[in-house]
């Protein structure tokens, strides 16, 4: 998996200043079991109190992994398919058939890039109609030839260019929405960064939806929110805690199914492992999905969709 800069939060700097102290020891140390001790302590007493904003902040750490390391260390024999038949092909969504867990499978990311040519290239994630298009073009070939589909969401939202919205950037994520819900396969869906705005939702339509312990998932960023309660972005953080846009909200909601846990100290300190729990609970999620008979899978589908605003979902 590639390197990327690893720059510190500012709630990151005291667990950071202790693990230095610790790797500078000499040899052996009586001192250090304690001081191992306390990191721990440190860390758990951390990340167990972080804020909305702070689990923001963490949830686009620049060196979090991205889906293109999921995409690459989970389906290494992806064939990539490109395009929308209509008018290009968008990066921003990457997207193919692949095996996992011993079956075909469809799969659908978003690409935010890692370098910053490549983050200009691919739009930093946020895909245009294009990218829409390509997504239920590959979904509706999903169903066709009866392929699993698995999405990963990572995104700061719907490109919100002058051009997009000429080309019906909105009407795609709708086109996306209704043909996932209508898809006959299983359907997986995995937040595993940003989950904002309508860029997120096209992808999430699911028969499991699935966030990663320190990701988000709202229809609007806090800084657009900001801007439109406040006409500034300087109440991002208030906004974020009004959103209430965090794994354990979202879960205590009834809007996901599942909090896939992060290595101590979130996605950015161990991306290996972070990759290693979320297949984990994918392939999990699929194999329960895939002993269900269609018609009920569907229904379940249908009746949990239709339970979203209620702050619990419908037992199947």
């Amino acid at each position: 998996m590639p390197e990327r800069p690893t720059p510190m939060l500012e709630f990151e700097k005291p667990i950071a200043a202790l693990e230095a102290r610790i790797a500078a020891m000499p040899g052996r140390s009586d001192e250090e079991p304690g001081l191992r001790a306390e990191l721990d302590r440190l860390r758990n007493a951390t990340f167990s109190g972080l804020t909305r904003w702070q689990t923001v902040q963490l949830a686009r750490h620049p060196a979090r992994p991205s889906p293109l390391d999921y995409v690459e260390k989970l389906f290494p024999d992806l064939c990539e398919l490109h395009g929308d038949r209509r008018s290009g092909d968008d990066p921003a969504i990457i997207g193919g058939t692949a095996t996992f867990a011993g079956r075909a499978v469809m799969v659908l990311a978003h690409a935010r890039g890692r370098t910053p040519d490549e983050q200009e290239k691919r739009h930093y994630g946020m895909p245009r109609p294009e990218g829409f298009r390509k997504v239920e073009r590959l979904v509706r070939l999903a169903d066709r030839l009866g392929l699993p589909i698995l999405t990963f969401i990572d995104t700061p939202g719907a490109f919100p260019g002058e051009d997009a919205e000429e080309r019906g950037q909105a009407a795609s994520i709708a086109a996306c929405l209704e043909a996932l819900a209508a898809a006959r396969p299983p359907v997986v869906a995995c937040v595993t960064g940003q989950g904002e705005s309508g860029g997120a939702l096209a992808l999430s339509v699911s028969d499991r939806l699935l966030v990663q312990e320190f990701a988000v998932f709202a229809v609007i960023s806090p800084e657009a929110c900001s801007s439109i309660l406040h006409r500034n972005v300087q109440h991002a953080a208030e906004s974020a805690e009004s959103l209430h846009l965090t794994a354990r909200d979202l879960f205590e909601q009834g809007l996901v199914d599942e909090i896939v846990p992060e290595p101590p100290g979130g996605a950015h300190r161990d991306p290996g492992a972070a990759v290693e729990l979320t297949g984990r609970a994918v392939a999990r999620s699929l194999d329960e999905l895939s002993r269900l008979p269609q018609a009920e899978r569907l229904d379940a589908r249908y009746r949990r969709l239709r339970s979203y605003g209620s702050r619990t979902l419908e037992q199947s």
